[in-house]
């Protein structure tokens, strides 16, 4: 995995690097550059969700697209620029121009709190880190799954000590090293997109925690469903519509892998899933937690019987029951 590191540019008045910014689209053909555009780290569905670059930044993105256009070749390569870390995807498109998207990263993993997590649930999710199994994140593309991950394992080394690997592709936050008194953290980059290797090695090291950037491949997912049934605490995460609908791709995935019994792996080791989406006040979770230590849990029982269609109505029935039970709104999260 390669990673392009460019010095920042001297020129006068604002730079890059402080507008604020999610993604940055660069056209990167020689044919023609065209006029970069951005979209907005904020959650506005209007009109401007996407804006053109300044032209104060032009001289700057010609920088950029100039070595991205020599760099084709590891079109998935991470990117630094100015002190600023990118996720890097390529794409030509149907009329012959090349663009590259580039992913904001912060480098700094935030607090569940700087998150805006809803305090009580905040609160279920910091006791997560004393069991084992996997925490299954979903959500759509660019609202937090990965950023939520990192947060909470950042906690749980804090807050509880012990070995966490991360195993991404590529290496997003900087959290290698030691993490509060007790906890180390060491990540792993994914190379020539081979997930199920590395995570056989990680679970070697007998680490407490270990961070998966995402469910590719069957191996992979077979990996995961083993580490969360042999004492390990997995977070990972998923591209998916739902909870279920993340359950039953993790399902497919893994079916290929180890064939029927994967729906009993997960069974045993689900401790948490939830659906994410970012709102203007913070991320929205749509959740549900096992029973630590119960076989017999409603949702290890649904997906042992492939009823995972039905573990909906257990989910709205575990949120209004956490609501009623510390005065919230089981909707908005606010105190009744």
């Amino acid at each position: 995995m390669t990673i392009l590191n460019l010095q920042g540019t001297e020129a006068t008045g604002t730079r890059l690097r402080d507008l604020p910014f999610m993604d940055l689209y660069v056209r990167i053909d020689r044919d023609g550059r065209g006029v970069a555009r951005y979209r907005t780290p904020g959650r506005d569905y209007s009109n401007n969700w996407t804006r053109a670059l300044p032209d104060q930044y032009r001289g700057e993105t010609e920088i950029i697209a100039d070595k991205l256009a020599r760099a084709v070749d590891d079109p998935d390569a991470s990117f630094e620029y100015d002190e600023m870390r990118f996720r890097r995807s390529y794409q030509k498109l149907a009329n012959g121009q090349a663009w590259v998207i580039l992913r904001r990263i912060n480098s700094r993993v935030p607090t569940l709190e700087e998150l805006s997590v809803t305090p009580h649930i905040g609160t279920q999710l910091r006791r997560l880190g004393q069991r084992d199994g996997l925490i299954l994140i979903s959500g759509p593309t660019g609202h937090g799954k990965t950023t939520m991950s990192f947060a909470l394992l950042a906690d749980y080394l804090k807050r509880f000590g012990g070995v966490g690997i991360t195993v991404e592709d590529p290496v997003e936050y900087t959290l290698d090293g030691a993490v509060g008194e007790y906890g180390y953290c060491y990540q792993v980059e994914v190379e020539k997109e081979d997930w199920a290797l590395p995570l056989k090695t990680a679970l070697r090291w007998t680490p407490r925690y270990l961070l998966v950037g995402e469910v590719r491949s069957p191996r992979a997912a077979e990996q995961i469903l083993r580490a969360a049934t042999t004492g390990h605490l997995v977070i990972t995460t998923i591209h998916a519509g739902s909870i279920e609908e993340s359950i039953m791709g993790l399902l497919h995935l893994a079916d290929q892998a180890t064939g029927n019994a994967a729906k009993f792996m997960l069974a045993q080791g689900l401790t948490a899933a939830w659906h994410q989406t970012l709102t203007a006040t913070g991320p929205y979770l749509r959740y549900v937690f096992t029973e630590e230590n119960n076989n017999g849990d409603p949702v290890r029982a649904l997906i042992r019987e492939d009823k995972v269609g039905m573990i909906n109505s257990y989910i709205d029935l575990q949120i209004a029951r956490m609501g009623t039970r510390i005065g919230v709104d089981p909707v908005t999260g606010k105190r009744k």
